[in-house]
């Protein structure tokens, strides 16, 4: 037999015990957990849900299945940025009002108020959190939930995480650890941009490592999902990809997102404005040849860089107001060819560097006057560093020791 033929059988049956793998062990959300057991666990509380378009059971959304149970009563809705049908662009604020299929107060939690107020939590007597989260420091949802574990924490409420899968599993962790002088609402948490965490286990360390005050008495619950494992992505789960956001509408977007969202902090494009945000980058005037040419030289990982040219164009509920509006740029698309070996963090750090390095002075002068790029690293040193001309492995070197330590806090909290 001949070595190709080996190899081909070889690849069969590997394909053949993944799918054994997958069937074996489907995946379930916890709010669908909840929903086979009937609710049990909400019996006769009045409840306030943490939700968006993401909080669903199959193809139903779960604000209208927890309506029509007799022993539960849905007393409020509070939505997060982007609003409960994920449909408002980044920053908008999000208005209040009444969901109209089920006509239950809806509460913003994005807009003039950020955590729930005891006017809204008033007759509440238990909180419930159940978004799909994408496992990225600034993604906001993390935000909005640790706030709303204070605001229940104030009131004496129980609190409850339905869990969900990270995204991009649970052994990716890298980036900077949050530093306390850079703390927003797009980063609240000592951790790194890529955790690993789901948001159950992230609630727990939130409140085991005193990262908000005033959660000492909380009364801290988590749902687990079952069937997940830390070393499974998002397309080894079987669970349908909903568009997290406006956005981020596929796996391989949410992928690319912690490392190119760093990007965002700078005056480059990431394809906003694009039916493919984040899947490219580009500036004015560099040479985008010699762009992709210098990352495919480094051999990253996992992936591979082609030249383009795109023109951001306004896209109200995706983005209105992109960078370069109606300007044709040069720049690079960035293309996934193996999800389990990409580096997200690294790449975009890379890239960072590549594209620094190809500006003229006065690009690099301007190239990070956009602000809010050390909120998103989480610290001034990677900016000081990529313009100092630091090598990219030096500045992911940097974090290790972090990352580490971040490692050995969290496993106390992991659930799966």
């Amino acid at each position: 037999m001949k070595l190709a033929q080996i190899i081909a059988i070889l690849m069969c049956l590997a394909l053949l015990f993944a799918a054994r793998m997958s069937s074996a062990f489907p995946v379930k959300t916890a709010a669908e957990l909840l929903h086979e057991r009937g609710y049990s666990d909400l019996s006769g509380k009045r409840i306030g849900l943490i939700a968006n378009h993401t909080t669903v059971v199959g193809e139903g959304r779960l604000i209208d299945l927890i309506s029509v149970n007799k022993n539960v009563k849905l007393a409020a809705i509070f939505v997060p940025e982007h609003g409960l049908r994920g449909q408002q662009e980044d920053g908008a604020k999000i208005a209040e009002g009444k969901d109209g299929p089920s006509g239950i107060q809806v509460y913003s939690l994005y807009g003039a108020v950020m955590k729930p107020t005891p006017e809204m939590l008033r007759g509440i007597d238990l909180l419930v959190f159940d978004i799909q989260d994408i496992g990225a420091r600034f993604y906001t949802y993390i935000s909005t939930m640790g706030l709303a574990m204070q605001a229940a924490a104030d009131m004496r409420i129980p609190f409850l995480v339905l869990d969900r899968p990270n995204p991009l599993g649970g052994d990716y962790v890298a980036g900077p650890i949050l530093e306390e002088g850079q703390v927003s609402f797009t980063g609240k948490y000592p951790i790194p941009i890529a955790h690993g965490m789901t948001v159950g286990e992230l609630a727990l360390m939130i409140q085991g490592e005193k990262m908000l005050p005033g959660l000492e008495q909380l009364d801290l619950k988590v749902v687990r999902a079952e069937g997940w494992q830390r070393a499974m992505q998002w397309p080894q789960t079987g669970l349908k990809w909903i568009r997290t956001s406006p956005n981020i509408p596929d796996f391989e977007t949410a992928l690319l997102y912690p490392g190119i969202c760093l990007l965002e902090g700078t005056s480059a494009s990431v394809g906003r404005g694009t039916r493919t945000p984040f899947k490219m980058v580009g500036y004015p005037g560099i040479d985008a040849a010699e762009l992709a040419k210098r990352l495919n030289g480094r051999k990253l990982p996992g992936v591979r860089f082609d030249s383009i040219v795109f023109t951001p164009e306004s896209l109200p509920g995706m983005s209105s107001r992109p960078a370069y509006k109606d300007r044709k740029i040069a720049g690079i698309k960035i293309t996934v060819s193996d999800p389990r070996t990409y580096r997200s963090v690294e790449t975009g750090i890379h890239i960072l560097g590549a594209l620094y390095g190809l500006l003229d002075p006065a690009g690099r002068e301007k190239f990070f006057s956009r602000s809010g790029f050390d909120h998103l690293a989480g610290t001034a040193t990677v900016r000081q560093a990529v313009s100092g001309g630091i090598l990219p492995d030096r500045i992911i070197y940097a974090w290790n020791a972090g990352v580490d330590r971040f490692l050995g806090n969290r496993a106390k909290y992991l659930l799966y």
